[in-house]
Order: C-alpha cells, then sequence, then structure tokens
C-alpha cells in the first residue's frame, strides 16, 4: 500500500508542477490558452489527488504536521506555494510581478521536494 500511495503522490506533484510551468509559460506570453476548461479544471483534479495521496502518506507512515519538523515545514511551504502560484496566475498586478511569483513558486515546490526526499526542512549541513 505504502508503494502505491507514494508512486501516486510523486506522480501527482510532477504532473501538478508540469501543469503549473506549462500555464506559467503561458501567462508569460499572454495566451489565450489559460482560459480554456481543461487548463482550469485539470490542476484542481490533480492537486485534489495530490493532497489525498498527502493525507493517506502521512497517516500510512505514522508521520504528522505540527510533530515532525520537515513534515510541518512542507504543509507551510504548500501554503506559500499556493499563494505564490495564485499571484503569478491570476492576482498579480503586472506581468513583472506574476513572472517574479511564478520563479518564485517553481523555487518553493522545489524545496518541497527537496524537503519529501530527505525528510528534513534544511541541506544537511546548512
Amino acid at each position: 500500500m505504502y508503494l502505491a500511495l507514494k508512486y501516486l503522490h510523486v506522480t501527482a506533484a510532477i504532473v501538478s508542477l508540469s501543469l503549473f510551468l506549462v500555464r506559467g509559460l503561458w501567462m508569460m506570453a499572454e495566451s489565450s490558452r489559460l482560459q480554456s476548461r481543461f487548463v482550469r479544471v485539470a490542476p484542481h483534479v490533480v492537486d485534489t489527488l495530490l493532497l489525498a495521496s498527502a493525507v493517506a502518506l502521512s497517516i500510512h507512515i505514522h508521520r504528522y504536521p505540527f510533530v515532525d519538523d520537515w513534515l510541518t515545514a512542507k504543509v507551510v511551504a504548500v501554503l506559500v506555494y499556493i499563494v505564490l502560484g495564485t499571484i503569478a496566475l491570476k492576482r498579480g498586478r503586472s506581468r513583472g510581478v506574476r513572472i517574479a511569483a511564478f520563479i518564485a513558486a517553481v523555487a518553493v515546490f522545489l524545496w518541497i521536494a527537496k524537503t519529501a526526499r530527505l525528510h528534513a526542512p534544511w541541506l544537511p549541513g546548512s
């Protein structure tokens, strides 16, 4: 069961990041593709799978936010990622602000992945 949940979670994370990258590139290009129904719905479906698999994994491995520091850090970072992603794709007042938020969101996402892989919120030795 653990491996199935882990692979679902990792796959959903990769698909989520891929969709975000494509939408970010389209935002920078000011593409009308951002308005398509698929582009507006698919990320929510993928992110729901991502969240559900995260909760299931947490329960399965008996590791919980606010108990385990690395998982607490991940949850906080996910909230930061969501805010930055919203600014990048919808709420940014200027193209420059949206691009900066996009770059920051990708950096936060990569930090989340690193934290998940190492089960540590900081790089060893930092």
